[in-house]
């Protein structure tokens, strides 16, 4: 394999677990969305996919957990299941990615360097998926957001939920970990296309030792 192959494997991993944590960090932490009022300036409110927080300027910070997941709304609800599930894929994705690198040396007696590219290729599959189910909750909970923000119904002194700090980090995370499974995937396409000039050599001068064979027999 090629330098440019070896090197967009481990670019491609770095992303990976780099995405991953933040996938990680954005179903952790409670600042989904924030919402402070003219009423109570020195408090704010923030909402996560766990628990619900209220912050004081003073620096306090209290926090309290949903009561009952069958109290919870449809959209908090598929946010989690979706988020744990971006979280499994994307972790099913390195342990399969991980034995098909190339300075791994395993997997190499078991089919050779086709097996690993194989492992490569579904590793980053599984990234570009685990991507996805990343940026469909952080982009509907912002969708949400924005149609809330935005409704003339609602008087303008009632509070609004804002874009907090999570969805950033949870947009970084899925567009990174796209990012890597293409990377991924494309360390294998160059390094497929870097063995085959190699086997068409191969092959020739196979074909040279057979002709010098057949003429020094003749001779």
């Amino acid at each position: 394999m090629d330098t440019c192959a070896c090197a967009l494997e481990l670019l491609g991993m770095l992303v990976y677990v780099g995405a991953w944590l933040c996938a990680l960090a954005t179903t952790i932490l409670p600042q989904w969305l924030t919402m402070s009022t003219a009423l109570l300036p020195v408090e704010s409110y923030e909402l996560g996919l766990w628990e619900t927080c209220v912050v004081q300027d003073v620096g306090g910070m209290e926090c309290r957990a949903y009561d009952s997941l069958l109290g919870l709304s449809s959209d908090l609800k598929l946010a989690r299941i979706l988020m744990c599930a971006s979280l499994t894929v994307g972790m099913l994705g390195m342990l399969v990615a991980i034995p098909g690198l190339y300075l791994v040396n395993s997997c190499r007696e078991h089919g050779g360097y086709r097996t690993k590219r194989t492992l490569t290729v579904i590793g980053g599959v599984f990234g570009m998926v685990s991507g996805v189910l990343c940026l469909i909750p952080v982009s509907y909970m912002a969708h949400l957001a924005v149609i809330h923000f935005f409704d003339e119904t609602v008087p303008e002194v009632v509070p609004r939920w804002e874009f907090g700090d999570a969805l950033f980090c949870g947009w970084a995370g899925g567009f990174l970990l796209i990012v890597a499974g293409l990377l991924l995937v494309s360390s294998c396409v160059c390094s497929q296309v870097e063995d085959e000039p190699a086997l068409q050599r191969r092959h020739q001068l196979m074909g040279r030792d057979v002709s010098f064979r057949k003429r020094s027999e003749y001779v």
